[in-house]
């Protein structure tokens, strides 16, 4: 078993019957005005979709029971967030080697965990700044990997730059955790070019207009793009791009 397939089975206790954890949905907004078994919550947030507002205080009043209730929210809140966890495990692992599976189930769990303690409620977008510290977390596992031995044959010359692997949030991922564009900017692409966040409502959020959040998103498109050029964030040869006359 897995990390993440021991926290499903750990889930499993919590909410079966006759006495499942049920979450108090009344206090937020779009949500059915009820208690709600978290299995029943789980399915709902799989089935439905909801505005920020609404994902943010579900995120805020379960990291809040897992921070002041125990260990058994702890562990309720990581089974509602399991689905979307295995999701981004998957994505990570697909394509390498199988030993580093569970090392990544690990790592992905991990750094939700440490999020879940440790972010900052007030702020907003909570719940994709807990996947992106899941996802960064075990991302690392693969960058490890790709440092860990050299190809059994390499190249003695020059070459084009390898094509990035995998879903562009990876390549976001890497060029934060290289230190090229901030982990802000890397979610700002991520959010406005492949989830569904409009730049208003997140300029709105940050107390900034849309035309200077569109010019912080551009200069760091820039910078990935730049290095994905160069081969930086595929662990290709660099080669050097000759200068524009």
């Amino acid at each position: 078993m897995t990390a993440l397939t021991t926290a499903e089975s750990a889930f499993a206790l919590l909410t079966c019957e006759p006495a499942p954890l049920v979450f108090d949905a009344r206090p937020v907004p779009g949500l059915p005005d009820v208690l709600l078994p978290l299995t029943e919550l789980r399915v709902l947030l799989r089935c439905e979709r909801f505005d920020s507002d609404t994902t943010d205080e579900l995120w805020r009043q379960l990291a809040q029971h897992a921070r002041e209730l125990g260990p058994v929210w702890v562990v309720g809140a990581i089974g509602v967030a399991l689905p979307a966890l295995t999701h981004l495990a998957a994505k990570i692992s697909r394509g390498r080697a199988a030993r580093h599976a569970d090392d990544v189930d690990s790592e992905v769990l991990a750094g939700f965990l440490q999020a879940l303690r440790t972010a900052d409620l007030a702020a907003p977008r909570l719940w994709l700044r807990l996947c992106w510290a899941a996802w960064r977390a075990g991302a690392s596992v693969v960058r490890a990997d790709e440092g860990e031995e050299l190809p059994a044959d390499p190249s003695c010359g020059s070459r084009l730059p390898r094509m990035p692997y995998g879903h562009p949030d990876l390549l976001l991922g890497r060029a934060a955790a290289a230190g090229l564009i901030t982990g802000e900017a890397a979610e700002l692409i991520s959010a406005t070019r492949f989830g569904d966040a409009l730049i208003e409502q997140l300029a709105v959020e940050r107390g900034v207009t849309a035309a200077a959040l569109r010019m912080r998103r551009r200069r760091a498109e820039r910078v990935v793009a730049a290095a994905v050029v160069r081969g930086d964030l595929s662990g290709g040869v660099r080669v050097p791009v000759p200068a524009r006359s």
